[in-house]
């Protein structure tokens, strides 16, 4: 892959789009948008702030039990494109009330069935002053 292969516009607007419908579906806490968006795969792997999922049924068992995300905001997304089947999204984000910012990665695959996660990292670091391990 050559550099002029990195965010062919085309590329970056469709992972963009849907990147925006992955939040859309947090926020709203639609489970089966959010299970649809993960690929359907045993090698799937999704690290949260306090669990490690691995496989897709996994990460769908999560969301079906796990009550909706608290409403926040993104801060500095960058969504980057690697050739026309590859992407990475990462941000952060302020949760209402919160105290620290959130960090957000996942790695985006065109699949046959459209863009799927196969691998998202959820974190928060500690809050500064503070000795306890999030």
């Amino acid at each position: 892959m050559s550099v002029d292969e990195v965010n062919l516009p085309d590329v970056l607007d469709e992972v963009t789009a849907v990147f925006a419908t992955y939040e859309r579906a947090l926020m709203d806490n639609d489970v089966d948008q959010l299970n649809t968006l993960f690929w359907r795969d045993s090698a799937t792997v999704r690290y949260g702030v306090r669990e490690e999922l691995y496989g897709w049924d996994a990460v769908s068992a999560y969301r079906r039990a796990r009550p909706p995300a608290p409403t926040r905001e993104l801060i500095r997304t960058r969504i980057t494109t690697f050739g026309r089947d590859t992407a990475v999204a990462v941000t952060e984000y302020l949760e209402q009330d919160a105290p620290q910012i959130g960090r957000q990665s996942q790695t985006w695959v065109r699949m046959p069935d459209g863009w799927r996660i196969v691998s998202a990292h959820v974190s928060l670091p500690p809050v500064p002053g503070s000795t306890e391990q999030i």
